[in-house]
């Protein structure tokens, strides 16, 4: 029961981070009407409910997929990867949720609307990627870093972002990187697709773990000491939702 508790709680994070995020979660136009007849303390109560009342929708949504949907708990398998992976993407979708590149770019967007120099954006976008997990394989960031030396050096001055014709020399350095790493606008799809593959496997590694917890805990009771512990790939999260 841990176990699938573990991948509903995720279902459940995402719901309730989301829910508050969305844009259709402010205030009904209905609130702003003159012949609205609500007193003006129940707003909130009204809000509160309409929030609670789309998380536990989008709750129901994923839980059903969960229950039709075969999951195996292998993070080494690639065809276990990609059907977990077709699976959060079916219950992102059918629940209206965010892709782990919509939330780091909606995390971007909010952190970083308001720096006013590159170089302060560039390790804004840097700590983003680390505390999501999220590795540069590439060596991208140094390089980038190196690009906006040599501005800066060029134009003797810290680089603004409200600086036109700098920034311009900046991107123009980015899309040399870009294309000396292989990396296109076009083939952004791929890279997201990669991106949840990778993610997939993390989130099959801990359920790996916590399942393998589970069972050791399992195993120090009493009238379970004798039994054979079944390995982590038979099990079957469909039974225990």
């Amino acid at each position: 029961m841990a176990l699938s508790t573990r991948i509903l709680s995720k279902s459940r994070q995402l719901c309730g981070s989301q829910s508050i995020l969305q844009k259709e979660n402010t205030i009904p136009v209905r609130f702003y009407a003159k012949e609205a007849a609500a007193p003006v303390a129940n707003k909130g109560d009204e809000i509160l409910k309409n929030i609670f009342l789309e998380v536990k929708a989008k709750y129901e949504t994923a839980l059903g997929i969960f229950r039709k949907e075969k999951i195996t708990i292998d993070p080494d398998d690639p065809a276990a990867v990609s059907q977990y992976a077709k699976v959060m993407k079916a219950v992102r979708q059918k629940a209206d949720l965010f892709s782990e590149s919509q939330r780091i770019q909606y995390t971007i967007q909010i952190r970083a609307q308001d720096v006013p120099d590159a170089r302060t954006y560039l390790l804004t976008l840097k700590d983003i990627r680390i505390k999501r997990g999220l590795t540069d394989d590439l060596g991208a960031e140094a390089m980038m870093m190196n690009a906006l030396d040599k501005v800066e050096k060029e134009i003797k001055k810290p680089l603004m972002r409200n600086d036109k014709q700098s920034m311009a020399l900046l991107t123009a350095e980015f899309d040399k990187i870009n294309k000396k790493l292989g990396i296109r606008k076009e083939d952004l799809p791929k890279y997201e697709e990669q991106l949840e593959l990778k993610i997939a496997k993390a989130q099959l590694e801990e359920l790996k773990k916590d399942a393998f917890e589970a069972m050791e805990t399992q195993k120090k009771r009493e009238e379970f000491k004798d039994e054979a512990m079944p390995d982590v790939k038979s099990l079957d999260i469909r039974n225990f939702l």
